[in-house]
């Protein structure tokens, strides 16, 4: 195995360990949060940062389709700028004055120089999602670095090892969710092999106008303040009607009992949040221009902080061509859900004048939108929102529910108030490591006996820290599926893409199998609004520890009843089947509410790394972890 860079020493870099000292940046935003309860925030109007004459001093955001850049050679300045998105104004972190900020396009094998100027009030930081880099480029203030402090410039500068379509957003405080992302494009060393006579970047996101801590606040308060879709007595009506008096009790009496709600689908709503492309607001109208009868090529990102989008243009099918920055085999679909931190570019060959272009919250309560056509001006019918999908069993359960379970009895077993069975003290249940041990027993023929490992491990170990008040629940017995297009999405009568139809071309970067597995969990209380990783938050966790050289297999287990993009930082993630088949080569994968995920990690990388869901909120309320490489 051919493995890039040389030694380093770990033990010679000069940041604290992470999980004892915060980095500078959630040290601040730490400081501003509890500021914001102590004022009231929980409590009061989710008002702009400044009054409207101060807002008035700064200077207007230039919104729309970004300017790009050019390398090899880039200047960024970091400000503070005004916007305002359906009458909502606040105050925008920009790059040059853009939001969002300026598209950077670059080569593959150029070593490009980034200059990155803070002219903030605070540490700022940028992180380049998806691109293989030194650890000290990664752009993680208290990690790979020590921020950029205000005033000062800070000169990125690596070799480029990949092509593709990927973004470039900030890793400091509330920045990303403040305006401060922008789409990264490499250019293939060879040329392009994916036909388009026209290409447009699709850059999703979502835009609060007011200070992101006091929606923190009032989430740490009551977790589903934002929530539009809790379960009324209107529902509940239209529950009995449908489905009969008893059976409409009992999944009332069931979901309460398990103090849940069926309608756990974004933290954040169109109450807060106004939903963007390309820093549009719906009523902006965005437009990308084509000729009929071209190919074009939809290079889609989604940089927001809370939202998953469905993305589909009524009228024209998507024909995917790459996620991830990597080429897959093409599949034509209707619709595709992105996550925060994920990218797919699709092929479309539009004919007609005009076509939406309708990007739909998980949550339905609002969507981005723009317009693909011939010329300015002219628009398509907006598509309806679909209506909202509640979360079933087999999101609380997993296969539990879909082999039939045994009633609520096996659904309260899991869960984190109730007594549960603790695998962690299993140790002799373990198909993966015990199989492991087999392959060396006396008189077992070696070159016979197949890796142990060959295939993902079935046996679910809880760790010992997931009983505690940060976990409301666990899931025994999670499903591996990867063709469920995840709630919202189900039986709506369009082909929607799932990971199952990802296939990318070339297959896996490495040969061989792993030589050891990993597990973890994505925990949570949502009462109580906490994120963690085995029922950990950050301060309270130790690096995960990774030897330079190895292959591994990490599993992915959600223990919570919401999807999690999961990003790791410096190394790819190959996502594999329940058999142990390659799927496809992602840096963030999102895990569906009660799945357990299989990936094949490849430890290539010396360094300090994190690995963290890509919800915002859940990142800073402690689903992330440090990854020592070394």
């Amino acid at each position: 195995m051919l493995l890039k860079g040389g030694p380093v020493r770990i033990s010679g870099m000069r940041f604290k360990n992470p999980s004892l000292s915060a980095p500078p940046g959630q040290a601040f935003q730490r400081r501003r949060f509890l500021r914001a309860l102590a004022a009231g925030g929980a409590l009061g109007a989710l008002d702009a940062a400044l009054p409207a004459w101060a807002l008035q001093e700064l200077p207007a955001a230039r919104t729309g389709t970004a300017p790009e850049l050019r390398g090899p050679v880039f200047d960024l300045t970091l400000a503070e700028t005004r916007v305002d998105f359906d009458g909502r104004t606040g105050i925008a972190t920009t790059v040059n004055g853009s939001l969002p900020a300026p598209t950077l396009r670059m080569r593959e094998g150029e070593t490009v120089t980034i200059r990155v100027t803070n002219r903030l009030r605070e540490t700022a930081s940028i992180h380049w999602h998806g691109i293989i880099l030194p650890f000290q480029m990664d752009g993680v203030p208290g990690v790979s670095f020590a921020g950029i402090a205000p005033g000062e410039t800070f000169t990125y500068r690596f070799t480029l090892e990949q092509s593709g379509t990927y973004w470039y957003h900030s890793h400091s405080a509330m920045q990303e969710v403040t305006g401060l992302y922008g789409a990264l494009i490499v250019e293939p060393r060879g040329g392009e092999t994916i036909r388009a006579e026209r290409e447009h970047v699709v850059l999703l996101s979502d835009w609060t106008g007011s200070d992101p801590m006091r929606a923190l606040a009032k989430l740490k308060a009551q977790g589903d303040v934002f929530n539009q879709h809790r379960p009324t007595f209107a529902k509940f009506v239209q529950d009995v009607r449908a489905k009969g008096v008893d059976a409409a009790m009992a999944e009332r009496d069931m979901w309460n009992a398990m103090r849940m709600s069926p309608a756990d689908l974004a933290d954040l709503s169109s109450t807060v949040l106004s939903y963007l492309v390309n820093g549009c607001a719906p009523g902006a109208n965005w437009t990308a221009l084509f000729k009929p009868g071209e190919r074009v090529r939809l290079r889609c990102i989604n940089g927001s902080s809370n939202t998953f989008y469905d993305v589909r243009i009524p009228g024209l099918p998507l024909t995917v061509v790459q996620t991830d920055g990597q080429d897959v085999e093409p599949v034509t679909v209707d619709e595709f859900r992105v996550g925060p931190g994920e990218t797919y570019d699709v092929i479309v060959q539009p004919k007609d004048d005009a076509y939406t272009l309708f990007a739909q919250s998980m949550d339905r309560t609002g969507y981005a939108r723009g317009t693909l056509a011939v010329r300015e001006g002219l628009s398509a019918p907006v598509p309806a929102l679909d209506a909202v999908q509640w979360l079933t069993m087999a999101d609380m359960m997993g296969g539990m529910a879909q082999a039939g379970g045994h009633g609520h009895d096996m659904a309260a077993m899991g869960h984190g108030s109730m007594a549960g069975t603790n695998h962690a003290g299993m140790q002799g249940m373990s198909g993966g490591h015990d199989m492991a041990a087999m392959g060396s027993m006396p008189g077992m023929a070696h070159s016979m006996a197949p890796n142990p490992l060959h295939k993902p491990g079935t046996t679910v170990r809880h760790a010992r820290t997931e009983w505690g008040p940060g976990t409301d629940m666990r899931v025994d017995m999670p499903r591996t599926n990867l063709d469920d297009p995840g709630v919202g999405l189900r039986g709506n009568g369009r082909r929607v893409l799932t990971l199952a139809d990802l296939k990318t071309l070339g297959g896996s970067l490495y040969a061989g199998g792993p030589e050891r597995e990993i597990e973890l969990h994505l925990t949570g209380n949502m009462e109580r609004y906490t994120w963690s990783f085995d029922g950990l938050d950050f301060a309270s966790s130790q690096p995960v520890h990774f030897r330079y050289g190895e292959r591994l297999r990490v599993i992915l287990h959600n223990d919570t009843m919401m999807t999690h993009p999961i990003h790791l930082h410096g190394m790819w993630q190959e996502l594999e089947t329940a058999a142990g088949d390659f799927v496809a080569r992602k840096h963030t994968i999102p895990v569906q509410p009660a799945q357990r995920v299989s990936l094949l990690v490849t430890a290539d990388a010396l360094g300090r790394w994190v690995w963290h869901c890509h919800l915002m909120f859940h990142m800073e309320m402690g689903m992330f972890r440090e990854v020592v490489v070394a």
